[in-house]
């Protein structure tokens, strides 16, 4: 995990331990479509071109043959090409929109080298189309891009334990546990303004996973946001259920991610990432991802409902500071149990490593 803050390698870290005797995580790749558009501008009757879209689609295929063969032989390609009409929302606007398999890869130069070639396609095909006049031979195309928002490419992952099982470390009995956990996920399903912090807190986890391994972070993110909001409303990515003494929680997030191409081969870290996870193809790396965003937000979420989020921050807040001012084992020992009881803050971390050692802060400084 690539990130700059080490309490959430501590909160995924935790909960990993918590689940690994209680079944692990169960993780699987739902459906791996992506999807890019031809945006084209056309004038002239839909009936027309919707026509011309059926009488040439083959066309559009065997034009991307060269550029897909590889991709096919991996078991990938082309999967469906579909005539959009939004001239509705957008005077004389269309779309081709593809759907891709991109095995391993991410795809994006995939996706969009095909995308350019069915533009091309699109405007020669029309060009010599005698059933149209010369204004419906015409087609300004306006860009050629896959979409980063790919709700086709949906990973899930979950736990589930008997609800008796989940106090380990708390005060708290299993039903008030359970309560105040439900509470706060339906919450962040119904409260945009939680909503936000509780998926930046899975995007915690998921990031630091995409950007270890060489993948594009902005990309999965932005997906996921879109598809956060995919009814109308904002909401969290994560859900939960107690039934007949059951406790499950699962995410269901959309990620497009790749193992070859790109850094994989390339950057040593990524390499490295690679090596450690054994090296795992798209799906595997997807079910990864997924898996350690729900366990980041399972550590917030037990974190908030029961001892308060600052405990466990503050905690590694003191720990960071401890190491920069170079404590030793036995220094850091004495000071962390000082603060059992007292607020943590830079300053007054200093005085008591100063205090310790019969020195001035300047000194230390």
């Amino acid at each position: 995990m690539a990130i700059e803050e080490s309490s959430v390698i501590a909160a995924s870290a935790k909960s990993a331990s918590f689940w690994l005797n209680r079944g692990g995580f169960k993780a699987s790749v739902v459906s791996m479509i992506k999807i890019g558009h031809v945006h084209f501008a056309w004038h002239g009757e839909y009936t027309k071109l919707r026509a011309f879209f059926e009488k040439n689609k083959e066309k559009f295929f065997n034009d991307t043959e060269e550029l897909t063969a590889n991709m096919r032989k991996r078991g990938g390609g082309i999967l469906d090409l579909q005539l959009i009409n939004k001239s509705d929302l957008e005077p004389n606007y269309y779309q081709l929109m593809a759907k891709f398999d991109t095995c391993d890869s991410m795809g994006a130069n995939f996706i969009n080298s095909i995308l350019e070639q069915f533009a091309e396609t699109l405007k020669s095909e029309l060009a010599k189309d005698e059933s149209l006049t010369d204004e419906e031979k015409k087609v300004q195309i306006i860009m050629c891009i896959l979409s980063n928002y790919t709700p086709e490419c949906i990973v899930r992952s979950e736990v589930s334990c008997p609800v008796e099982e989940l106090t380990e470390g708390t005060d708290m009995s299993a039903d008030e546990f359970v309560t105040k956990f439900e509470q706060a996920v339906h919450i962040a399903r119904i409260e945009p303004y939680r909503a936000t912090t509780h998926n930046k807190g899975i995007y915690n986890g998921i990031d630091a996973v995409v950007i270890a391994t060489g993948n594009d972070f902005r990309a999965v993110e932005a997906s996921g946001h879109t598809y956060a909001s995919r009814d109308g409303q904002y909401r969290s990515l994560t859900d939960v259920e107690v039934k007949d003494g059951i406790f499950k929680f699962w995410i269901e997030v959309p990620m497009a991610l790749g193992t070859v191409g790109g850094l994989t081969k390339l950057h040593p870290m990524v390499k490295f990432s690679y090596d450690l996870l054994g090296n795992p193809n798209a799906s595997e790396l997807m079910e990864i991802t997924a898996t350690i965003g729900l366990a980041q937000n399972f550590g917030a979420l037990r974190s908030l409902v029961t001892t308060g989020i600052q405990k466990g921050h503050m905690k590694m807040h003191l720990l960071n500071i401890l190491n920069q001012l170079g404590a030793t084992d036995e220094e850091k020992k004495k000071i962390i149990e000082e603060y059992k009881t007292k607020t943590v803050s830079h300053q007054a971390v200093v005085e008591s490593y100063n205090k310790l050692k019969q020195s001035t802060p300047e000194t230390i400084a």
